[in-house]
């Protein structure tokens, strides 16, 4: 029977931007508007410090505020899961203890960064991160920042073994996904498996997801939880109905020109959110540039397109 120190993992879980000042600082006020409408949205749990929370970029002093208002702001509604995403296995188990003391419910780490590391060195990573707390920890597929995709039979072993808890799914590899779940259900399911995916949710909960950590969740929170109400009652039309809007609204990514990955994704999300006037600034981290001009306007018409505005 889950308790208040055993929280629930399923459903809409949204990686939260990381509002900022002009001069880097994270924006308190900010913040505590997107969480809100996380919150009065319906939203199942929060993940903070992902990539839409620009984790990477974050020294471990703002990561910590980061961490701290987010619980602060939660105050136990819904379980905060939060990025400890690093180099190392020490570097990963120093970031968990920083997490522990925020107060957070579970912890999310890829593999290994920078260094090139194989599956047995991977498995011993996860292990040693897991060793660092008892917090549930979560395995970040997350392929093209970390160059490395987590073995399945690894992270089934692993949730067998109860070293890890679940999966956030953000490789893109759909027939890779339906083979963990399989895989899974097959073990027990000893696995939460989620998917970041966030144009194919409506098949991804079909097949037997156990949620969605969509970055496109901190523009329509309310939508997802829509879509996932509609799967939670075998209403598959509903689902692909919502999921179909969820795809246009998905076209803000695709605005932007001439800017990185990181900069369009994140920056529309970010420039979405200063148009629904949840945060003062669409500023991104130094080197990412925030969106501006044209791409702006283009942004809006499909905010509007999509009932948000």
């Amino acid at each position: 029977m889950p308790t208040p120190t055993t929280p629930t993992f399923s459903g809409v879980i949204p990686p939260v931007v990381t509002p900022l000042t002009a001069d880097g600082e994270l924006d308190r006020a900010s913040f505590e508007r997107v969480i809100t409408s996380q919150l009065d949205a319906g939203v199942h749990g929060l993940f903070v410090l992902g990539s839409s929370g620009e984790v990477a970029y974050l020294d471990d002093a703002r990561r910590t505020q980061v961490m701290e208002a987010a619980v602060e702001i939660t105050a136990g509604r819904v379980p905060v899961m939060a990025g400890v995403i690093d180099l190392t296995t020490h570097r990963v188990a120093g970031q968990v203890r920083r997490a522990v003391d925020a107060g957070v419910d579970a912890v999310v780490a890829t593999a290994p960064l920078y260094i090139r590391t194989n599956d047995e060195e991977i498995e011993r990573h996860f292990r040693g991160v897991a060793a660092a707390s008892d917090l549930p920890l979560f395995a970040y597929d997350v392929p093209v920042c970390v160059h490395s995709k987590l073995d399945l039979d690894m992270l089934v072993r692993l949730g067998t073994e109860g070293v890890i808890a679940g999966v956030k799914d953000s490789s893109g590899d759909d027939v890779g996904f339906r083979r963990l779940v399989a895989a899974n259900r097959a073990a027990g399911s000893p696995l939460r498996l989620f998917t970041g995916h966030e144009v194919v949710v409506d098949g991804m909960l079909l097949l037997g997801a156990d949620g969605v950590v969509p970055g496109l969740g901190n523009v329509d929170p309310a939508g997802y939880v829509r879509l996932w109400d509609a799967a939670q009652a075998g209403d598959w039309t509903a689902a692909r109905d919502e999921q179909d809007r969820l795809a246009a609204l998905f076209e803000i990514v695709f605005q932007p020109r001439g800017y990185s990955g990181g900069a369009s994704g994140l920056g529309a999300f970010k420039t979405s959110l200063q148009l629904l006037g949840l945060i003062e600034s669409n500023v991104m981290t130094t080197p990412a540039p925030a969106l501006e001009g044209e791409v702006v306007d283009q942004i809006k018409v499909i905010l509007a397109e999509a009932g948000l505005l």
